[in-house]
């Protein structure tokens, strides 16, 4: 066979024996060398993990590199030994979360359920309410049914532990963005409750797990904050409730995340426009069954279900108590608005059923259809000539989008 006639340009540049072993030994050299050997390596050290201690250590934990984790150091053995049972956690943990696979269920849409940590503690200095460590409202079995007429000192602690909810939810609206979680959010709730010497009140109630409901996409209410980050197209209601010298505060707000479809934030602008139109209606007198009525002549323009299943409530001195507020028209709420009472409107409203269901957690309420829901929520006092919104909005709060798309036309 004809033999490939060999190029002689190649066999110009072809590198002499002389020459291949000069490059083996520089790379010897090179290899050797401590400038070469530190580049791009990670640093080996940092603060001993042991409470108290803080020393510059070197120790890694071996089950966190086990388990490829982020590092964990500590300056000798004993530290290490020291934190071991509490550090071990972390693993026990870590191990929980990557290993979680949602529960077998006929899910309504795209969403699923992720890992949700344990439980926060709240320090003992800070008051709580009854239910903070056995789970059960024991005073508001005793007394739902009661309407309560707050006097000026009662509605002087409501109207403060309301303006802390603001303020709560302000620095939880405003870490709404992709990527974040909506564990990480309910850490930030939990850690701003505490600063203010306030207990968060959805934590622990009837055993719920966190100190705030995040209520992603088509979830309607009461959703667990867990390991699941916030994608770019998503919406989000966070809803906050806080407890302080004995009495509650409640609010919620809906917010978008990056880029939002037309759809979803036409949604969210009308459900708030029905809470203000409801708002507005407020005056000694005015029936309490006729609120549904005017959000349900808001919503059903856009041919948008208003849920059934949760509603508006007396609060204060009880988390959920009498009057209860329906959202949706011809409901049978019996009772008017009189000077004194506080209360909260919250309306839920869906892109098109009504209806809800319920995951396996039997928190997580959901629309029946898989679409998508949005909700806004203030506590409201009424007053001897209207009303006084005490969850209201400030500088601080996180804009509307249409008033920032209206602002940047």
């Amino acid at each position: 066979p004809p033999r490939r006639k060999e190029n002689k340009k190649s066999r110009m540049n072809k590198p002499s024996e002389t020459e291949r072993k000069e490059k083996v030994e520089k790379a010897k050299r090179d290899s050797k060398s401590p400038e070469k050997k530190n580049v791009n390596r990670k640093p080996t050290c940092g603060k001993c993990a042991l409470p108290g201690c803080g020393k510059k250590a070197t120790l890694q934990c071996p089950k966190c590199i086990q388990l490829k984790m982020p590092s964990t150091y500590f300056c000798n053995k004993e530290c290490f030994k020291k934190a071991w049972k509490e550090h071990h956690k972390i693993h026990k943990e870590y191990i929980k979360k990557t290993n979680f696979k949602p529960p077998s269920f006929d899910y309504t849409g795209k969403l699923r359920p992720y890992y949700v940590s344990p439980m926060r503690k709240v320090p003992s200095h800070i008051p709580r309410p009854d239910y903070a460590d056995t789970g059960v409202p024991e005073s508001e079995r005793k007394h739902k049914e009661k309407i309560i007429i707050h006097t000026h000192k009662q509605i002087k602690k409501i109207r403060h532990i309301c303006r802390i909810g603001r303020e709560v939810l302000d620095i939880a609206g405003h870490m709404v963005k992709p990527g974040v979680t909506t564990e990480e959010i309910d850490i930030a709730v939990h850690n701003a409750c505490i600063e203010r010497g306030a207990y968060p009140s959805p934590l622990n109630y009837y055993e719920f797990p966190k100190a705030c409901c995040t209520s992603v996409n088509e979830v309607i209410c009461h959703g667990i904050p867990d390991a699941r980050p916030l994608k770019d197209g998503d919406i989000v209601n966070v809803d906050i409730s806080v407890y302080k010298d004995g009495y509650h505060g409640d609010l919620n707000e809906t917010f978008i995340v990056g880029k939002v479809d037309k759809e979803s934030k036409e949604l969210i602008q009308t459900t708030y426009n029905s809470l203000m139109a409801a708002i507005k209606a407020i005056k000694p007198g005015f029936f309490i069954r006729d609120f549904g009525k005017i959000i349900s002549k808001v919503c059903n323009k856009k041919n948008y279900g208003v849920v059934r299943s949760y509603c508006g409530h007396g609060i204060g001195e009880l988390f959920h108590c009498a009057p209860n507020i329906p959202h949706y028209s011809k409901n049978k709420a019996i009772g008017t608005c009189k000077p004194g009472m506080v209360f909260t409107i919250e309306p839920m409203v869906n892109m098109r059923s009504w209806r809800d269901r319920t995951w396996p957690d039997s928190w997580t309420s959901v629309t029946a259809d898989g679409r998508r829901s949005a909700q806004f929520e203030h506590t409201i006092l009424v007053t001897k000539t209207g009303f006084e919104i005490l969850t209201k909005r400030t500088k601080n709060s996180v804009p509307f989008f249409w008033e920032s798309e209206k602002k940047n036309g």
